[in-house]
């Protein structure tokens, strides 16, 4: 029996939102090891510390973008340098949650920009990606979701639903690509203490420290582990959907606060 290990060296990934949370912590874990890096992000200045930071451990190439504009998207991921083109594996991390409210009373622009970043900003940086995964026979796609695209909680609607279609998506995506020998999964992460809450909060720091209070929550280098042995198992392994919570988390409704 021949198993096709994968060697994590000689790769090439590009992660988008790179500039914190789960996906700084991507890029440092697959930077430790070997994995050329493609970091993406709007926020240049951080995409530059990161580099700085990364590039005594593997090469690094940032490329400054909106996933939502998808002329640009297509224009940086095509015109990369040939050292870094061949992308190997994409992580579809970029995506956020703004506001909180229930739907009678939600801001449209809150629900524009959930839609257009977490689910048409992952099709435009997939589309742009997948071609030279075709032509290459392999690959690799991560697409982070969450917990809320497996279970719809109050006041989560259209960040629930953006999540939702990353589900759909995911499996869509799936079965369009094996036959190309590319493998495709997803990581849905519960409660995970980044930048999520005070972006969804818009600056709130009380408000979002109070979603993380009295359990021992996630931390993105907790993901970031679960994705690097996702991407290093033997490559007739396909892990194609991973619901990852903290121990105190039952549901997206029940936490167990006791401390």
């Amino acid at each position: 029996m021949n198993i096709r290990m994968v060697s994590a060296t000689s790769k090439v990934a590009l992660i988008t939102g790179a500039t914190s949370g789960i996906g700084k912590a991507v890029a440092t874990i697959f930077a430790k090891n070997g994995i050329s890096l493609v970091i993406c992000g709007r926020r240049e200045e951080r995409l530059i510390a990161l580099k700085t930071e990364l590039q005594p451990f593997a090469p690094i190439y940032t490329l400054n973008f909106d996933v939502r504009d998808r002329e640009d998207v297509a224009k940086k991921i095509k015109n990369l340098p040939k050292e870094f083109s061949k992308i190997d594996i994409l992580i579809n991390n970029a995506g956020n949650a703004h506001g909180m409210e229930p739907i009678d009373q939600g801001n449209l622009d809150d629900w524009e920009a959930m839609i257009d970043i977490n689910v048409k900003g992952l099709l435009y940086v997939s589309k742009a990606v997948i071609p030279t995964m075709m032509e290459n026979s392999s690959g690799h796609i991560i697409n982070i979701g969450s917990s809320a695209g497996k279970e719809v909680y109050p006041k989560g609607n259209i960040y629930c639903a953006s999540k939702h279609a990353v589900d759909a998506i995911n499996q869509g995506m799936r079965m369009d690509l094996h036959t190309h020998g590319i493998r495709v999964g997803a990581i849905n992460p519960g409660l995970v203490d980044t930048e999520f809450s005070q972006i969804r909060f818009k600056g709130d720091a009380e408000r979002a420290a109070s979603v993380y209070q009295g359990f021992k929550p996630l931390y993105a280098e907790d993901i970031a582990e679960i994705i690097y042995f996702v991407i290093t198992r033997p490559y007739h392994i396909n892990i194609t959907d991973l619901l990852v919570m903290p121990l105190a988390q039952a549901s997206n409704t029940l936490v167990n606060r006791k401390g």
